[in-house]
């Protein structure tokens, strides 16, 4: 015999009005925000890992010395504060001649230089005594395809030398006292790197914490688009199933209503993510933008986020059935307030305490236990959730002094899960502010703005070299103080090294001519500013500082749009309340004020919460890293919370035209 499931649920589906239909649309719009966020997140993933390798290429791979047809020495330059990456080759004589690197049509020959596409824009703007007088004079330059690049904004440079050429020579790679990798030497045989680029290498790793960071708040979000039209639906299977339905047929209806739902809005999510993919790879992050194939996941990565956001969905809406399988009369007659219950407070107590444990000795932890930690305490915090609304609407209510004030906290006692999803969404996002707007990764070092840095082989040469210093300055007609460095100068910009520094007077304009006028002096490497002294902690806190602000960003728009799509699924769902209340004489002013109220109790308190929780893990995070605190990320902070909570407050706002509507005519709609 054939199940009447299918024909049951499209028949239930098309007779449930106009307002059945307005629940199925925000439905489908949570699921399409929900699958666009973890679509964006994947490939910002998968992403950052591609350009990673991209640039492995670069760093050089010892081969053995009988084996090894070319030499190669990376290095790094700056040139209006930005990194361009100097890629020295030398083919050996009497060697099998070397492949061509990634990117390039043929080993470069001596004196041949390539540039990526981005580079030869910035020859192209720049006097040459700022930059193009770096390199080896040459009639054109060759272009670097995509295939070496891992932005197509990467300032990259590859230079054919000869053998005998300063630049690749045994002292050409030697580190200085800050062993931070940006300049290496080795005799190759090819270009398989393992290791990425110093300003990529990092970047997964940033994407992944924001990506961990902002599961929770999706997952919130396709939890609520499950139960969007839970009473409406509850109420409709009560009745089918005190006619006779079987609590399998109950489930089966739902199911297939709700996977039909969320698969049509995720794949609209995934549709815009794929629509929107030129406009995404857009966005800077790292050495800039995006490649386009960068950010697509595939089918198979396309097929499962869209799959997971039908299943979270799917599975929302069924385990809120369990009261009409059980009691279907109590459901039908609404006899049954959702109290919760004290274990949830002892089992939040429980994983807090267990955190705590596990990370106060100070032990270094792997990445997985921290990801793991991290999810139990969301995990815990949305178990807890509940329980604090619960009480706080009895709190509210015993203490209730205006009718606005009341309504709302009948609604938090009666309903506290239905409150708690309109909030979770801003409160677990209110950890992320209060952790990334507190910390300080970066490491606080000596300041050597507008000076110049130039390696010699010892004192002697040192001293020479300042004379010849001064002479190439004066005709490159830069202001500048040169005095040779001291071995007892460890705070200096060299290190305690052997050289001479130029304070450079004139800005950034001056600091790259006197960069580039002092580079006959380096033997072979470039002169040391600033920024190459920092760049190792300067790379590391700019990609978190970025990581975190977009993470902020989405976690706040998900916020939103969670709290949003809650409060009108909310009112189409209580309209039967609503229209008697306005039968009873409640003026819609006020059942609007306890809908805000509603929000506002557990919001100032549970967002409260997690946020001074997110900046106590900063601060023990600042202590195990022996930084202090981001002062001013208490103002950022302030400025976070303030913008989230007004995105969550218009969201809520944004559905007072259909408690207007639903309202209209209560004599006729209140039953």
């Amino acid at each position: 015999m054939r199940s009447p499931v299918l024909s049951l649920t499209w028949h239930l589906a098309r007779s449930s009005g106009r307002r059945g239909l307005q629940s199925q649309l925000l439905a489908a719009g949570a699921a399409a925000v929900g699958s666009f966020v973890l679509l964006v997140m994947v490939a910002a993933a998968l992403g950052a890992g591609a350009r990673a390798d991209h640039t492995m290429w670069r760093t050089p791979v010892a081969a053995p010395a009988q084996r090894a047809t070319a030499v190669q020495v990376t290095t790094v330059t700056y040139a209006r504060s930005e990194p361009v990456t100097v890629v020295n080759l030398a083919q050996l004589a009497g060697r099998e001649p070397t492949p061509a690197p990634p990117g390039l049509t043929a080993f470069p020959k001596p004196g041949q230089v390539y540039v990526s596409p981005a580079l030869a824009v910035m020859l192209h703007e720049l006097p040459g005594g700022r930059l193009a007088d770096r390199f080896p004079k040459a009639e054109s330059y060759a272009t670097i395809d995509p295939a070496g690049l891992a932005s197509p904004d990467e300032l990259v440079a590859v230079v054919g030398r000869a053998p005998s050429d300063p630049a690749v020579a045994a002292t050409a790679g030697e580190q200085n006292y800050y062993d931070d990798g940006l300049t290496e030497r080795a005799l190759i045989s090819g270009f398989d790197g393992a290791k990425a680029s110093l300003f990529t290498g990092s970047d997964r790793g940033s994407v992944l914490l924001g990506v961990v960071l902002l599961i929770m708040p999706v997952v919130v979000l396709a939890a609520a688009a499950g139960r969007l039209g839970a009473a409406r639906r509850e109420q409709r299977l009560a009745a089918l199933r005190l006619a006779g339905a079987t609590p399998r047929q109950i489930l089966a209806m739902t199911a297939v209503e709700a996977a039909a739902v969320g698969a049509a809005g995720a794949l609209t999510g995934a549709l815009a993510y794929t629509a929107l993919l030129p406009a995404l790879a857009e966005l800077p992050y790292g050495v800039g933008g995006w490649y386009t194939g960068q950010l697509w996941v595939g089918l198979s990565w396309l097929a499962a986020v869209v799959s997971a956001v039908t299943a979270l969905i799917t599975l929302s809406a069924v385990t809120m059935l369990r009261q009409v399988a059980a009691s279907p009369l109590g459901v039908a007659q609404q006899a049954n307030p959702r109290r919760t219950r004290a274990i949830r407070l002892v089992l939040f107590v429980a994983v807090l305490a267990y955190i705590w444990t596990t990370t106060a000795d100070g032990g270094q932890l792997k990445t997985r236990q921290l990801v793991a930690l991290l999810m139990l305490f969301y995990g815990a915090f949305w178990l807890f959730g509940p329980w604090v609304v619960d009480r706080l609407g009895r709190i509210v209510g015993r203490w209730a002094r205006r009718p606005a004030t009341l309504l709302a906290a009948r609604r938090l006692s009666d309903d506290p899960r239905g409150a708690w999803r309109t909030v979770s969404g801003l409160v677990l996002a209110g950890f992320v502010a209060g952790f990334f707007s507190v910390s300080a990764l970066g490491i606080e070092g000596a300041n050597h703005e507008g000076q110049v840095g130039v390696i010699t082989a010892n004192a002697a040469a040192a001293r020479h070299a300042a004379v010849e210093a001064r002479t190439l300055l004066d005709r490159a007609d830069v202001t500048a103080t040169v005095t040779v460095t001291s071995e007892d100068d460890y705070n200096g910009l060299l290190g305690g090294v052997d050289g001479v520094i130029a304070q450079v007077s004139g800005g950034r304009e001056a600091m790259d001519t006197a960069v580039t006028a002092l580079t006959p002096l380096g033997s072979g490497r470039y002169p040391i500013t600033q920024e190459y002294v920092s760049a190792p902690d300067d790379v590391i806190s700019a990609r978190v500082a970025i990581a975190s602000t977009a993470t902020l960003v989405l976690g706040f728009l998900v916020a939103a749009a969670s709290a949003g799509l809650t409060a009108a699924a909310n009112v189409l769902d209580r309209r039967r309340v609503y229209g008697l209340l306005r039968l009873s004489g409640t003026p819609l002013k006020v059942l609007d004020r306890a809908r805000i109220h509603e929000t506002v109790i557990p919001l100032v308190v549970l967002a409260g919460g997690t946020t001074a929780m997110g900046a106590f893990g900063a601060a023990q995070v600042n202590k195990l890293a022996g930084t202090t605190m981001n002062t001013s990320g208490a103002v950022q902070l302030v400025i976070c919370l303030a913008v989230g909570a007004l995105a969550v407050l218009a969201a809520i706002a944004g559905s007072r035209p259909l408690l207007r509507r639903v309202t209209q005519g209560p004599a006729q709609t209140a039953d």
